[in-house]
């Protein structure tokens, strides 16, 4: 008998191992894996864009745990659902309780978890597609483990999606040109991929034809996916090709590949919070205005919708392009965490700490330090900021192109001629 459920249902993993991706929460090193394994269940909130486990993690940690499982949308369910989840529920006999889209309860709501969740009657598992750090109230925060997951690499879209066909539809095979544009259309979210899948198989099959080809993937979506993926390129080509046509200041290709994508169906905000990536990344401080164009762009098309607002993303992309580059601010970030990563936690220079109290002043916080806006030339010249045994680290270096090559000035004076 044929089963009735969507395929995403049943290809829902039924162990850790089962999982495709999450390598950092389930692999052998795994964080989450870790705390399973050692007994130590405490709540916690899954944070990642949609179709990537969150409510499969959360029912395998039910079921490592071996505890009752009740299972929320904070969509639809209030107060009097989340009471009745944890009626009974004691320390000794708690109940995990799955709270999706955790992050539409309001401030109240969370608050009722806060004594349950506390005396240990309810394992918390939330699952938020928004930032918890904005969405979850501070106390809740504080009582939970935040687990980031992580959209789908391409490789383990494509696994799951030769799983699924192998499982469910043994008598059909896979062109490999469906599954790199099954992948591309996915994004990322494996729930995209199968529910893809699922509908070229039934186009496929009402053709009688043994395998699955993009022609079926294409009937199933109608022109959109033609448009997309035209030529046999694929999302990741398009967005990779927009995104150096825009770092090699190329404005002519680079509105060439923005209406590529969006002639295809690609969602405009995509296209927006990458233009936010490559204002910083790839223009920096060499044009700082670069950033706000790219942010108000996706804002502009927050409001007005499509097709009016995809003018701003447009104007924005041509921007871009068109601005002097320089990626310094990039290395200088990505120089500075792997010190941090390196040299650990050094203490604050005591001269640098704030000194509120007199019993800090006493202890010498804020002793020796110079204010900058009273020095001559507003400048404490030869007061150092960074940690003992830093003190010559440079992780910033401006490029000699649009403004950095005023920032590069100054700081060259600042530093004493050094660059």
């Amino acid at each position: 008998m044929n089963d009735p459920r969507p395929l995403p249902e049943r290809m829902r993993p039924g162990t850790l191992d089962a999982v495709m991706g999450q390598e950092h929460l389930v692999g052998p090193d795994g964080s989450l894996r870790h705390a399973l394994a050692a007994g130590h269940l405490r709540s916690m909130v899954f944070w990642g864009p949609p179709g990537t486990g969150k409510t499969t993690l959360a029912k395998l940690v039910a079921q490592q745990a071996g505890l009752p499982f009740f299972g929320l949308s904070a969509v639809t369910a209030g107060l009097k659902e989340l009471r009745a989840a944890f009626a009974g529920a004691t320390a000794e006999s708690p109940v995990v309780i799955f709270l999706d889209e955790i992050h539409r309860f309001n401030k109240a709501q969370q608050d009722a978890l806060l004594p349950v969740v506390e005396a240990g009657a309810v394992v918390l598992v939330g699952a938020t597609t928004e930032n918890p750090s904005f969405e979850i109230n501070r106390a809740l925060l504080s009582r939970v483990q935040v687990y980031v997951v992580k959209a789908l690499e391409p490789d383990a879209l494509a696994a799951l999606v030769q799983r699924a066909q192998a499982q469910v539809y043994p008598d059909l095979s896979l062109e490999d040109a469906t599954v790199e544009s099954l992948v591309a259309l996915a994004d990322g979210d494996a729930r995209r991929a199968l529910h893809l899948l699922e509908a070229a198989a039934a186009s496929a099959q009402a053709a009688g034809a043994q395998v699955i080809g993009p022609s079926h993937l294409e009937a199933s979506l109608g022109a959109a996916l033609r448009a997309f993926d035209r030529g046999g390129d694929v999302f990741y080509e398009q967005i990779s090709a927009l995104h150096k046509s825009v770092r090699g200041s190329d404005p002519d290709a680079a509105i060439y590949w923005f209406a590529r994508m969006i002639d295809g169906g690609c969602d405009p905000l995509y296209v927006g919070r990458r233009l936010v990536r490559m204002a910083s990344e790839d223009l920096g401080n060499a044009d700082p205005r670069a950033l706000a164009v790219a942010v108000d762009a996706c804002a502009a098309f927050e409001r007005l919708g499509s097709p009016e607002g995809e003018l701003a993303l447009a104007q924005a992309v041509l921007y871009l392009a068109s601005a002097p580059k320089s990626n310094a601010a990039y290395v200088a970030y990505k120089a500075a965490l792997k010190e941090v990563r390196r040299s650990g936690s050094k203490p604050v220079p005591m001269h640098l700490r704030n000194a509120p109290t007199g019993m800090m002043q006493s202890m010498g916080y804020g002793s020796d330090y110079r204010y900058d806006p009273d020095e001559p030339g507003g400048h404490a010249t030869g007061q150092t900021y960074l940690p003992k045994g830093l003190h010559t680290s440079r992780f910033y270096h401006p490029r000699q192109s649009g403004l950095e090559w005023k920032i590069a000035e100054r700081l060259s004076r600042l530093r004493g001629g050094g660059a």
